[in-house]
C-alpha cells in the first residue's frame, strides 16, 4: 500500500497555505469578527451571508489574497458532505487549508479530490496549480487511493468503444492484475464453447472482437473468499432488437459493472484485504451481423438452465448469468456483480441511486450504513419471488425478459438469482455508472457507482 498523496493534496503543516473560512450562517458573525478591517469591509461591499456554495476570496492589504470565505449549510439534515468539491474550480491556484472546516473534512477532502478529475485522453487539460492541506486526523494517503481508483473506473466509462472494445478491456484488466501480481486468465471466442460459457459466447459472437471471460485471482488462498463480477458489455446496439439512436447514444458505459469491479478489486489488493479475492468480467460487444443471436433461440446456459431469448437487448443478465454460475461453483462468502442493466432502475430510483439487491440482512444493513457514511448512496429494493413468474417460458426453463412492463429491475435481478446457489452472501447493483449532469466531487461523465462504500464495508470486515 503506497503512502503517496495525490497531487492536488499538501501534507499537514504546510506554511505556505492560505486560510479557508468554511461558514454557516450562524458561525460566519464569529469569523466575521476575527477579520481585519479591510477583509471585514469587503465581505461587507460584496454582501456575503455565508449561503450554502457561496465564495469569496479576502485581500489583503498588498493586493493578494488574504484567504477564502465559503458558506456551508447550518443545517446538518440538508448538509450536502461533497458541497466543498466545489472549492476545486472555486479557489485561486496556490495552497489553501481549512482554518474553519466543514462538518465531515475527510468527505470535505475526498470531495476535492473527486471533483478535480478530468478525462484528458482526447483534449488535453493542463492541471491546475492547487493543492489543499490534508487536515489533522484524516489519512490523506488512503483518500488519494480511493480518487485513484475512482479515477481508474471513471477512465474506463468514458473511453468510447473504438479504444475500449473487449480486447482493451481486457488488457486494462490484465494491467491491473499485474501490477498487483494477480493469476490472470482468460477464455475466448470458440473457447467459450468448449468450456462451456454458451451465454457469453452467444451474446458476443456478432462483433469482430471476440468475446471472452477475464478471470482473475489474488491474496492468500485461505482467506474469506471475495468474488467480484462485472458486467462488460462495452458497446450495446441492443442486437436484432435494435435500440434507437437516442439509446445508443451512451453505451459506450455499458461496460460501467466491469468499470467498477475493476476499482473496487484495485482497493481491495492495494489495502492488502485479508480476502482470496477473484474477478470475473465477461467482455463482449452486442453487435449486429449475420452472427447475432436472435430473439427467440434457446441456448443451455452454464448452469443448465435453458433461457428463451425475448429480447436481444437484455443481453448484460445473459452474460453474467454464465459469470455468476462459474463463480458461484466454488462457494464464494461473498459475491458481488455489478452492471448497467436495466432502465428500470432508473425510471424507478433515478441515476445517482442505484438498487441493491441482496437476502442477506446483515450485509443489507452494513452497506446502508457505509453508503450513508461515505455518500455513496444506493438504495435496497426486494427480491420480491412472486414475479420471478414473469419470466416465466412456455418452451424452455425461463425467458430473459419478463412478460410485462413492470419491475423490471427486479425481474432482472431475479433471473440473476437463478444462476446464485451456493454463495454465501450475494449482492446485485444495478447501477447508471454515469453522472448527467456535474455536482460536486461528481463531475458529469462516467462514475464508479457503489465502490467507496463497498471498500469501507470490506475494510471493516477483512481489514
Amino acid at each position: 500500500m503506497t503512502n503517496e498523496l495525490h497531487p492536488m493534496l499538501a501534507p499537514a503543516g504546510d506554511k505556505s497555505a492560505k486560510p479557508i473560512w468554511c461558514v454557516d450562517t450562524g458561525s460566519w458573525l464569529a469569523v466575521e469578527k476575527t477579520l481585519p478591517p479591510m477583509a471585514r469591509a469587503f465581505a461587507a461591499d460584496a454582501g456575503f451571508r455565508a449561503s450554502a456554495g457561496s465564495f469569496l476570496v479576502l485581500p489583503n492589504e498588498k493586493g493578494g489574497a488574504l484567504g477564502a470565505l465559503f458558506g456551508v449549510d447550518a443545517d446538518p439534515a440538508k448538509a450536502d458532505p461533497f458541497l466543498a468539491g466545489k472549492l476545486a474550480s472555486l479557489l485561486p491556484e496556490g495552497v489553501w487549508r481549512f482554518e474553519a472546516a466543514p462538518r465531515d473534512a475527510r468527505l470535505a477532502v475526498l470531495a476535492f479530490l473527486l471533483s478535480s478529475y478530468r478525462f484528458t485522453r482526447y483534449r488535453a487539460s493542463e492541471p491546475r496549480k492547487l493543492r489543499l492541506v490534508v487536515p489533522d486526523g484524516v489519512d490523506g494517503a488512503e483518500l488519494s487511493r480511493i480518487a485513484e481508483a475512482v479515477f481508474f473506473g471513471r477512465d474506463l466509462v468514458n473511453t468510447p468503444t473504438n479504444d475500449l472494445g473487449p480486447a482493451d478491456l481486457e488488457a486494462a484488466a490484465k494491467k491491473l492484475a499485474d501490477r498487483f501480481g494477480a493469476k490472470f486468465s482468460v477464455v475466448k471466442g470458440g473457447e467459450l464453447l468448449e468450456k462451456n460459457f454458451p451465454l457469453i459466447h452467444a451474446v458476443g459472437r456478432a462483433s469482430d472482437q471476440a468475446p471472452r471471460l477475464i478471470d482473475f485471482r489474488w491474496g492468500d488462498a485461505s482467506h474469506p473468499k471475495l468474488t467480484l463480477v462485472g458486467k462488460g458489455v462495452c458497446f450495446d446496439t441492443g442486437g436484432l432488437d435494435i435500440k434507437p439512436s437516442s439509446g445508443m447514444l451512451l453505451m459506450k458505459k455499458d461496460m460501467g459493472g466491469a468499470a467498477a469491479a475493476l476499482a473496487l478489486a484495485q482497493l481491495v489488493m492495494g489495502a492488502k484485504l485479508k480476502v482470496a479475492l477473484r474477478v470475473l468480467v465477461p467482455a463482449v460487444e452486442n453487435s449486429i451481423s449475420d452472427e447475432s443471436f436472435r430473439p427467440g433461440d434457446i441456448y443451455k446456459s452454464r448452469k443448465g438452465i435453458t433461457v428463451e431469448i425475448g429480447n436481444t437487448d437484455a443481453e448484460g443478465r445473459l452474460v453474467l448469468a454464465d459469470a455468476l454460475a462459474l463463480a458461484d461453483e466454488e462457494s464464494p462468502d461473498l459475491m458481488i456483480d455489478f452492471a448497467t442493466l436495466t432502465g428500470a432502475a432508473r425510471v424507478a430510483l433515478g441515476p445517482e441511486l442505484p438498487p441493491a439487491y441482496t437476502d442477506d440482512d446483515k450485509l443489507a444493513a452494513d452497506l446502508a450504513r457505509f453508503a450513508a457514511s461515505e455518500n455513496d448512496p444506493l438504495w435496497r429494493m426486494p427480491l420480491w419471488r412472486p414475479y420471478a413468474a414473469m419470466l416465466d417460458s412456455k418452451i424452455a426453463d425461463m425467458n430473459n425478459v419478463s412478460s410485462g412492463a413492470f419491475a423490471g429491475s427486479i425481474t432482472a435481478a431475479l433471473f440473476l438469482q437463478r444462476f446464485v446457489e451456493r454463495a454465501k452472501s450475494w449482492l446485485h447493483l444495478d447501477i447508471f455508472a454515469w453522472n448527467p449532469s456535474a455536482k460536486p466531487g461528481r463531475p458529469e461523465g462516467g462514475e464508479a457507482m457503489t465502490v467507496r462504500a463497498l471498500y469501507a464495508l470490506l475494510k471493516e470486515r477483512y481489514g
